[in-house]
């Protein structure tokens, strides 16, 4: 019993290595993709002298236009949420369905824009549904919760995409173009000007 007991164990372990998903505790079925501590499992794709650091327990984006990656995946169908702050006239996006080395229209993106002189805010699909309402006050930390799942409706085939707020659902968007069909996770760093923070960063894959 003791054998098999390790036996289990050692497969489990090297499951989670092969998959190349961080290590960090999950919590009722959500996975945690950031340690708070270390940029582990992130790379940045871009602009070298973009700044990605992690302060006080988040993940902070300046300088010049670049992406950070999250290394493990790809994935298909998930629940994905962050906390989020942008800046006063910042602009950032949370991408999902991203190329392991993406460019800025690699992937979907949810934006994150509160005061960017770009109206397209916080909420939007960038190029697919667009919120020119502001949800989110900048300097101001808010949930992003993102469900994403590939599906059929009335014989066609699409990809479902729910965007909630703060626990507010704000739309369901039916991709029946399957614009992007699998891929990572990464945030934008957009411009010089703009700063955005992030923490509790969490996937929960689905069937």
């Amino acid at each position: 019993m003791l054998f098999f007991s390790r036996l289990i164990l050692s497969v489990a372990a090297c499951l989670l290595l092969s998959l190349g998903t961080p290590t960090h505790a999950a919590e009722d079925g959500w996975i945690s993709l950031f340690d708070d501590k270390t940029l582990e499992g992130w790379e940045k794709v871009g602009n070298q002298k973009s700044v990605w650091e992690v302060k006080d327990g988040a993940i902070s984006g300046s300088g010049p236009a670049s992406m950070l990656v999250c290394t493990s995946g790809p994935y298909t169908n998930f629940r994905y949420r962050a906390e989020i702050k942008i800046n006063d006239g910042g602009n950032s996006g949370l991408y999902f369905r991203t190329t392991r080395k993406p460019g800025f229209s690699d992937g979907y993106e949810a934006q994150i824009d509160s005061t960017h002189r770009d109206p397209i805010r916080t909420g939007s699909l960038y190029g697919l549904c667009h919120v020119y309402k502001q949800h989110v006050k900048p300097d101001t930390w808010f949930t992003y919760d993102l469900e994403v799942r590939d599906d059929v409706w009335r014989g066609r085939n699409m990809t479902r995409i729910k965007v909630t707020i703060d626990g507010n659902e704000l739309y369901e968007y039916l991709d029946f173009a399957l614009t992007h069909k699998h891929g990572h996770f990464a945030f934008q760093q957009h411009d010089p000007g703009s700063k955005v923070s992030i923490r509790k960063v969490q996937v929960m894959p689905v069937d």
